[in-house]
């Protein structure tokens, strides 16, 4: 205050001269850029030649600053003052520099993965696991240890940018509630073995439809399963149940197997003994109904003649019984005496020829020697021969 050339002449009464102290501000300002003073002590109001280049230079690098490009696949989101105004096409730009404008390229087609129940070491020498995020509860009440990756790229910069504050945990978080709900709805040995593709396709559509519900601006590409299996802990006992369950697999198949060779030829001999026994009960039907066609026609015959038809009936009897033997003996009904007849050399002493068999076998055969009852006929025949041995006697 002491070099104020005004402190002086203010009265304690009031404040300061705010007009002299603004003309005291302006001519330091004009002296500090090379501004001259007139002769009346007032600055001279022309500016130097020499600061318009470097005002000049000033501009021109502030302008060259909005210059920007957005690669092929990305996309330039422009704030002004921390409000989206535009969003740009690949290409070379220009936006209105800092601090009025700022811009930030996006990568829309990049594949970014994350990785869920693990984590990658730098290099890929190994991984580590992470079991709070890995092991999930499945529908039949056990716990498997899944790990699986997910990769996503972008489809709405703004949705990406500005509804989110960080897009890989908003990903992390989504695939670990989508994979845990597919998962608590399937049983374990479907999601270890025949259902890992089903699994993967479920949660990749869920994830996507939850992305999509809360406006993240991000598409899920895939989903991988990297590892499936049970607790370290129940390894070994689930191993063995794995391999009792493959024995009873093998069982099953060679059962079916066996099934496969044996139940054809079983149908096969079914089969044939069907038409077998169809064969046959055709044969019988027509062999029944050949003799009672034959048994008609004889019926009718005996009611128009009774005694000659039963003796004709009588003599074929006899006729089928002595073809098939060769040796009968005839006991007489009123003597002691039996009659031998040996008809196979009576056949070849005089050259007869044996009547052939019937086509119909009868039910059984007489055995060679027959004794056959007495009856009327064969009385009076062998009441005639003994005549007639009597008289040869004589």
């Amino acid at each position: 205050m002491a070099n104020d050339p005004g402190w002086g002449n203010r009265n304690n009464e009031g404040p300061p001269d705010l007009d002299e102290v603004m003309r005291q501000f302006s001519r330091k300002i004009k002296a500090l850029f090379g501004k001259k003073a007139d002769s009346n002590g007032s600055p001279d109001d022309k500016p130097s030649i020499a600061i318009l280049p470097i005002f000049g230079l000033i501009l021109l690098v502030w302008i060259a600053t909005g210059f920007y490009i957005v690669d092929q696949g990305s996309r330039g989101v422009v704030l002004r003052f921390g409000k989206h105004v535009e969003t740009t096409m690949p290409g070379p730009r220009w936006h209105m520099p800092f601090p009025v404008e700022s811009v930030t390229v996006v990568n829309m087609e990049q594949v970014r993965t994350i990785e869920i129940g693990y984590r990658s070491a730098e290099g890929g020498s190994g991984r580590s696991k992470e079991l709070h995020e890995s092991l999930m509860l499945t529908d039949d009440e056990n716990i498997i240890d899944l790990q699986f990756a997910v990769q996503y790229n972008l489809k709405n910069v703004e949705d990406t940018l500005f509804n989110n504050r960080s897009v890989d945990e908003a990903v992390r978080g989504i695939a670990e509630t989508a994979i845990r709900e597919v998962v608590g709805k399937s049983k374990l040995d479907f999601a270890l073995y025949e259902g890992r593709d089903e699994v993967a396709v479920n949660t990749k559509k869920l994830m996507q439809e939850i992305l999509d519900r809360y406006k993240t601006g991000v598409n899920v590409v895939s989903v991988t399963m990297q590892n499936a299996q049970p607790p370290e802990q129940v390894q070994a006992a689930f191993e063995d149940a794995v391999k009792a369950k493959q024995d009873l697999e093998r069982q099953k198949n060679e059962g079916q197997a066996y099934a496969n060779d044996v139940i054809p030829k079983a149908r096969g001999t079914a089969s044939r003994l069907l038409q077998e026994a169809a064969g046959y009960k055709l044969r019988v039907e027509n062999e029944a109904q050949g003799n009672v066609s034959r048994f008609n026609q004889i019926l009718a015959q005996y009611q128009h003649a009774p005694e000659v038809t039963r003796s004709r009936m009588y003599l074929d009897a006899q006729e089928q019984i002595m073809s098939s033997v060769s040796k009968v003996i005839v006991d007489q009904k009123n003597g002691s005496n039996l009659l031998y007849l040996p008809l196979d050399k009576l056949m070849v002493t005089t050259g007869a020829n044996v009547p052939p068999a019937p086509a119909v076998t009868p039910p059984a055969q007489p055995n060679p020697t027959t004794k056959v009852a007495p009856n009327s006929y064969t009385d009076n025949r062998a009441r005639d021969d003994s005549r007639s041995r009597d008289r040869d006697s004589r």
